[in-house]
């Protein structure tokens, strides 16, 4: 998620404590028409019934098992999970990682492993759990924990991995200064981990998001080089909002159109508009944009004369500086967010780090540390210190393309709302992309990601389970690779919309076919 960590440097953002969202009613309660609801489901509190493990009870396996009950604040049982440190290699004093593992009680998912990661660099994949696509969730504003219907145990054994190391609970002195090292540091865990749990010959899955734009396709890369199917099997990626190209085609040349495209949620004034667009011009941005963003491409792009560091031209860091004037609580993770700045138990509601007095950190709390298995002392959401240096070229001109030949079934998905990385600069990374011997898309993404309506019926329990349903964006596939555009989402797509992301998980392990036809759901909601 946190990217933005590293473009906030980049961009020298004025907020120091950033680490890297009719008249005549006035006074009035207006009553909403009523709408038809089905007969509401209370959450599951418990298991369904007494069963035996998931995972086969050996001492390796026994020693992270995890007491569902016994998590603090969690009113529920979250049933069979895993959690600790594990070693990145055989050698005495190896570093660690943390991990979680949820398995499956889905029987046609008991075959496939999907490994979560979240970005920064240096930002734990505990997030994803907490407030993404875990099985409980203590979402920003929330009062507490709530069963999440959309998790994504509900369709693969999954697992929640602090990486590279140095990131969240993990345990070790950071030394990759590349993608390709943390990929083999990554191996090496993983290798570790499957010998563990006994899920060797199992179907990898890699999800990620941000600057798992990154981690995702090399560790991929990587996993599919070794040709071991017993540890290896990588059959699909889905990378979210991701880092796949250069900060100018993510950021700087979309900026200004962008906010054309959205122009009362920024809300700038005249004055300020003819200035970013006169700059978008000098510096070559708006030549470029209109010369290049086509279907199907015109030919390879070379970088833009001018980017960000140089004068005048860091349009993006103007724009958010901009808009923060107007609105202080604006949110690069989603555009449409006003104040106030909401609690986050894991203190990063926004653009900026956020704990109100009186309150902790959660994974900072000794009781959930002891509970998780993880080592006591401090967990922050995003470290410093983890991949400074990352020599690597971004995944779009290196190893994605082999990626999405190898596999035939990668996925790139952008929220609409997010700002720290721009929907149109990621699909401008796309279309200077070759893969399987033809360079970009042929034509511009436009058919419809549909969610059933099933998903409302079996989903409206409680509020928290809420999420979209009917047309919520546009999608193509071509040669292996599926786009997917989410309408009024931002950065962090199983946050803002839950059920585009549970659905679309459903497409990459091929229980569905397409993400356009309005089938109903493969697995009946928990």
């Amino acid at each position: 998620m946190r990217y933005l960590i590293s473009l906030f440097l980049l961009f020298g953002v004025l907020f120091s404590d950033v680490a890297a969202r009719s008249s005549k009613n006035i006074g009035t309660r207006k009553k909403l028409p009523e709408r038809p609801h089905p007969k509401p489901i209370k959450p599951r509190t418990a298991p369904l019934a007494p069963r035996e493990p998931y995972v086969e009870q050996t001492d390796r396996a026994r020693k992270y098992k995890v007491n569902g009950k016994e998590i603090p604040d969690v009113p529920f049982d979250i049933g069979e999970s895993y959690a600790g440190l594990m070693p990145i290699s055989e050698s005495k004093n190896a570093s660690q990682l943390y991990f979680w593992y949820f398995p499956t009680d889905n029987p046609v998912g008991k075959d496939d492993v999907t490994i979560w990661l979240n970005g920064g660099p240096g930002c734990s994949s505990l997030e994803g759990l907490l407030q993404e696509s875990g099985h409980f969730l203590w979402q920003w504003g929330t009062a507490g924990v709530s069963y999440n219907p959309w998790a994504f145990k509900n369709l693969t054994n999954i697992v929640f991995v602090e990486q590279p190391v140095g990131t969240g609970f993990s345990q070790g002195t950071p030394t990759a200064t590349s993608e390709e090292e943390v990929a083999e540091q990554f191996l090496g865990f993983w290798k570790n981990f499957m010998d563990t749990f006994k899920l060797h010959n199992k179907h990898i899955y890699v999800v990620g998001e941000s600057y798992a734009g990154y981690y995702v396709p090399y560790i991929a890369d990587a996993m599919l080089n070794e040709t071991n199917e017993k540890y290896f099997d990588v059959q699909g990626i889905t990378i979210y909002d991701p880092v796949i190209g250069d900060d100018v085609f993510a950021t700087q040349i979309p900026a200004v159109p962008f906010v054309d495209h959205w122009p009362h949620l920024f809300s700038l004034n005249e004055t300020f508009m003819a200035d970013i667009h006169a700059r978008a011009e000098s510096c070559g941005y708006t030549d470029y944009f209109n010369k290049y963003f086509t279907f199907p491409p015109v030919g390879k792009m070379d970088l833009p004369p001018q980017t960000g560091n140089d004068p005048g031209c860091d349009l993006w860091g103007d724009i958010y500086t901009a808009v923060s004037l107007i609105n202080p609580c604006f949110s690069v993770y989603e555009i449409s967010t006003t104040c106030p700045v909401l609690w986050d138990v894991l203190g990063f509601p926004g653009s900026f780090a956020y704990t109100p007095p009186g309150t902790e950190i959660f994974f900072n709390r000794e009781e959930v540390q002891k509970a998780i298995n993880a080592p006591i002392g401090l967990w922050e959401e995003c470290s410093d210190g983890v991949l400074d240096i990352d020599t690597s070229d971004p995944s779009g001109i290196s190893v994605l393309p082999r990626v999405i030949e190898k596999t035939n079934r990668t996925m790139i998905v952008h929220g609409n709302l997010d700002y720290v990385l721009l929907t149109n600069g990621t699909l401008m990374t796309i279309q200077n992309m070759t893969w399987n011997g033809v360079q970009g898309f042929t034509k511009r993404p436009s058919d419809p990601v549909y969610v059933p309506d099933t998903y409302w019926n079996q989903n409206y329990d409680y509020v928290p389970g809420l999420a979209s349903t009917g047309t919520v964006g546009n999608t193509r596939t071509e040669r292996g690779l599926t786009w997917v555009e989410i309408s009024l989402s931002g950065h962090m797509i199983p946050q803002f919309a839950p059920s585009a992301a549970y659905r679309m998980m459903e497409y990459m392990l091929g229980r569905i076919d397409s993400l356009g036809v309005p089938s109903n759901a493969t697995v009946e909601r928990r």
